[in-house]
């Protein structure tokens, strides 16, 4: 896209849909944290925001079934319902893609009342678009409201992002209300929103991209991790560009600078960032993150005290 047609995206004082990601608590590498991950899926719904748990940020990848269940139990409970939560299957690279399972994760959330965000996994995605269509089509015959995920492989090694021709064809399973685009790049996400605004304006291309989180001034909703380490301020920023507040630019860019900081590579390590964080901010009971999770050094502590200041200092 040249410059001309991204500005003419670019949608002022529109209200955007913010789901936060929220970051598993723990008091050691085997221990969740229960008390201040509850705490903090109030203070996320309480803000305005959507929880969203059981995704990355909440290390899906590593939980048992009864921690995942567990979760999704506190997140209803928490907010009455009004949760979205990852639909998660572990599988290795060539493997079938496993649809009974992927259904039955589904089932466990949308019996909760939340909507799944289908994750990918290799027998979904490494066969192609196609395969990766279809195993969508297949979910959405059996549940009547589901988000898709873009994932990029910086992320995980399973992860896909679709050709724009296939995400055509995702526009047009009606159950799925929206699609999360993890790229980390800004030009795919313009080509999504063109075709959205073209085909289904009431679709909601969630961006992903911690490293450019203005993609909701060109129409992007959200479903960020990064929002887990201040959804309040977050909030603060969607209402800013709402109001049409010249005050949206200041705050912006300061969260913006706290994701860049924290989404720096290795990438997944941004849950122990989030994790010194929260502790930082006296949300959480420590800053531990589970085995085998990357984690910061010491000394990112002062950069995040710093903008932890800036942040108060804004409101």
């Amino acid at each position: 896209m040249n410059i001309t047609e991204v500005h003419r995206l670019i949608r002022p004082r529109r209200a955007p849909v913010g789901m936060s990601a929220i970051l598993l608590c723990h008091l050691d590498p085997h221990t969740v944290d229960w008390a201040s991950t509850e705490a903090h899926i109030g203070r996320t719904h309480a803000a305005g925001l959507t929880p969203a748990v059981n995704m990355d940020t909440g290390y899906v990848q590593l939980l048992d079934e009864s921690t995942r269940l567990r979760v999704l139990e506190l997140a209803a409970d928490v907010t009455g319902g009004d949760f979205v939560a990852g639909a998660f299957v572990a599988d290795g690279p060539g493997a079938e893609a496993d649809l009974d399972a992927h259904l039955a994760r589904v089932a466990e959330i949308a019996s909760r009342g939340g909507t799944p965000v289908i994750f990918p996994s290799h027998g979904t995605c490494d066969a192609g678009d196609e395969q990766w269509l279809s195993a969508h089509q297949r979910i959405a015959a059996e549940v009547d409201r589901f988000i898709a995920f873009e994932l990029g492989e910086m992320f995980v090694p399973y992860g896909r992002i679709l050709g724009l021709d296939a995400y055509r064809e995702l526009l047009g399973i009606s159950s799925c209300v929206g699609a999360k685009h993890s790229s980390l790049r800004r030009e795919p996400e313009w080509e999504r929103l063109a075709l959205r605004d073209e085909l289904r304006p009431d679709f909601s291309v969630f961006t992903g991209n911690d490293l450019a989180i203005d993609m909701i001034t060109y129409g992007s909703d959200y479903l960020l991790g990064l929002s887990t380490f201040a959804p309040e301020a977050f909030a603060e920023r969607d209402r800013r560009w709402a109001a049409g507040d010249a005050g949206f630019g200041e705050l912006n860019d300061l969260l913006q600078y706290l994701g860049h900081f924290t989404f720096r590579a290795p990438v997944p390590a941004y849950r122990h960032s989030a994790a010194m964080f929260l502790e930082l901010r006296g949300w959480a009971a420590s800053d531990a993150v589970p085995s085998g999770a990357p984690r910061r050094p010491e000394s990112d502590r002062l950069v995040l005290a710093d903008i932890l200041a800036r942040l108060v200092a804004q409101r």
